[in-house]
């Protein structure tokens, strides 16, 4: 069996089909290099051309300015690296808590299940600038609390608002686990909690990837706004240099340091999506 399986071949055939799929991908590859050169090409001249394009090019895209401005500003990220890392736990625990409580069956469970319901419409609806402002100055107001810095607030802002985003997210994938799994598991001697736990849980996560890692992609973004309660991350930052300089390009230093920090997720997202994808259609495609 060794041998016989060390002497194959491909045929003739199958290496010109090779040979036309290489072919077919050269081919692609140019045709897409070209064809993004000519449309960078066009937009090029015409934004070149514009009216404004030289006041806009010195007000948003002063090199000097990026230089001078982006050790304030990548200090300012550092902030907005840590809130993130803390509300993205806060966000998980709180989450996972709403989507079990919303996935209760029995009467008993109606007062968790509507608590639940009601916390997942109210901050779905309220845009999150409100809530850090209700958060950032309303809570300290009550004066119930010691003297915290802004950032702590916006955390506590950002968790209570996509904490609702990804409960659904968590419900949604805990419903599309099929009831057998749930027998299954009781009829082995699994009780709620544990059934839950090792059997239901790690099934929704899988089938949820994608979406969790979308909704830590827009969080990535948004923790930019805790800037409106004085915090100084890189928003601030930028907006201190901006000030300074008369210049915005600071600005766009903050823009491009947030995709720099969104763009490893966004490509892993698409990979673990395509790869997904990939398993669940194995054998379907003729």
């Amino acid at each position: 069996m060794t041998e016989a399986t060390s002497d194959w071949r491909p045929s003739a055939l199958e290496l010109e089909r090779r040979a036309f799929r290489k072919r077919q991908t050269t081919r692609s590859v140019l045709v897409s290099l070209g064809s993004t050169a000519v449309v960078a090409v066009v937009l090029w001249i015409v934004v070149a051309g514009t009216p404004g394009a030289q006041a806009v090019r010195t007000s948003f895209f002063d090199l000097d300015v990026a230089i001078a401005a982006f050790p304030a500003v990548l200090e300012g990220l550092w902030l907005n690296l840590r809130v993130l890392f803390f509300a993205a736990i806060g966000v998980v625990i709180v989450a996972v808590v709403l989507a079990v409580a919303r996935t209760l069956r029995g009467p008993v469970f109606f007062p968790l299940r509507f608590l639940a319901a009601a916390y997942t419409d109210v901050f779905r609806g309220v845009p999150l600038l409100i809530v850090l402002y209700l958060v950032g100055f309303g809570l300290p107001g009550l004066g119930l609390f010691p003297r915290m810095d802004p950032a702590f607030w916006g955390t506590i802002a950002i968790v209570l608002v996509y904490s609702a985003y990804v409960a659904e997210v968590f419900r949604a994938g805990i419903e599309a686990v099929h009831p057998s799994q749930r027998l299954a598991a009781r009829a082995l001697g699994l009780d709620h909690g544990q059934t839950l736990r090792r059997v239901v849980l790690p099934q929704a996560v899988r089938k949820v990837t994608p979406a969790l890692m979308n909704d830590f992609v827009a969080m990535q973004k948004d923790v930019g706004l805790i800037s409106v309660l004085g915090a100084v991350d890189a928003v601030r930052a930028a907006q201190i240099e901006t000030a300074h300089f008369y210049n915005y390009t600071p600005y766009v230093v903050a823009g491009l340091l947030f995709i720099a920090l969104a763009w490893p997720t966004i490509r892993l997202t698409d990979w673990v999506t395509g790869r997904m994808r990939a398993r669940e259609q194995v054998g379907s495609i003729v």
